[in-house]
């Protein structure tokens, strides 16, 4: 299989998983519930029930993810954050909240769908301090700066 067509079919499972959480249904990688068979305990109940609770319930049906980086980040106010594939946004949406106002948290995904849904889960957390980038992890749609400091010439 090419590597445009693995893209394309991970670009409509993504957004598969994006139009489950909306109709109600929780991804494989969500939260688990006894009638889903599909889930594992290495990949369901990864976030605690304070995480889940500071994010709304759509980005934690939409999760597609196999860890909770968050868990072992040892973020501070001030940092920046990129969560490459971020899905549904919980993983930007809490680190937003630990970077705090100062801070910034971005998340990367290449599928529409579950960008409309991490923007609207964005809005219902009133997380100011994230952005979703569309984009593939192959070329980050980042501007880099870098900081020059001055240093007295004697």
């Amino acid at each position: 299989m090419s590597a445009e067509r693995i893209k394309e079919v991970v670009k409509e499972r993504y957004g598969q998983a994006a139009r489950q959480a909306r109709s109600g249904s929780t991804s494989c990688c969500g939260p688990s519930r006894a009638e889903d068979s599909c889930c594992d305990p290495i990949t369901s109940n990864l976030y605690s029930i304070q995480e889940s609770g500071e994010v709304p319930e759509l980005a934690m049906r939409a999760s597609l993810g196999c860890g909770n980086p968050t868990a072992l980040a040892e973020l501070k106010p001030g940092e920046v954050v990129l969560d490459l594939g971020s899905g549904g946004g919980i993983d930007v949406l809490l680190s937003a909240k630990r970077v705090g106002p100062t801070g910034k948290a971005y998340g990367l995904d290449m599928t529409d769908d579950m960008l409309a849904l991490a923007r609207e889960n964005q809005r219902k957390a009133g997380v100011e301090n994230a952005e979703f980038l569309k984009g593939e992890i192959e070329s980050v749609p980042l501007r880099t700066t870098r900081s020059t400091s001055s240093s007295p010439t004697a």
